[in-house]
């Protein structure tokens, strides 16, 4: 495979390697025939560190997703995965997932509504294998500590 370009309608025209090429084999919670993504990060003032990344689909440039660190929020989890989810990420050593949660802004005409985070859909990526899967959490029971503006 060689780099490619991808036209995306908010950023333009990305270039994006193989080695930076993210599969999804089950794809995203309705968006199941996308499995092909990369990541990337807007510009930020002052080479200060992103906030938040962009999770762009290779196979429909139209689609991409805002993603954060969910301790952004306050939030951390500990997920155990089953040996499906094990074997789809090919994670042999925990130290190699990054877990992300995707961000959501309610679009409706005049609302002001904050940014969300998706903390029951994390996605959990194996960053040396460049495989990711959405956790689905069932019954999500959680209690969230936020933390206070320093």
């Amino acid at each position: 495979m060689t780099a490619m370009n991808i036209d995306n309608p908010h950023s333009g025209s990305i270039e994006v390697s193989p080695d930076r090429v993210i599969e999804f084999p089950a794809g995203l919670a309705g968006f199941e025939e996308f499995r092909n993504f990369s990541l990337f990060h807007p510009e930020t003032e002052g080479g200060a560190l992103p906030r938040y990344f962009i999770l762009q689909s290779i196979d429909d440039p139209s689609i991409a997703f805002n993603i954060a660190d969910p301790e952004t929020f306050g939030f951390n989890y500990e997920i155990c995965l089953s040996d499906a989810e094990i074997a789809a990420l090919e994670l042999a050593d925990p130290a190699d997932a990054a877990v992300v949660v995707i961000l959501v802004k309610d679009a409706l005409p005049g609302s002001d509504t904050p940014v969300r985070a998706n903390l029951k859909a994390p996605l959990v990526i194996n960053l040396r294998a460049r495989r990711g899967i959405q956790h689905v959490f069932s019954n999500l029971n959680y209690q969230v500590t936020l933390k206070s503006p320093e």
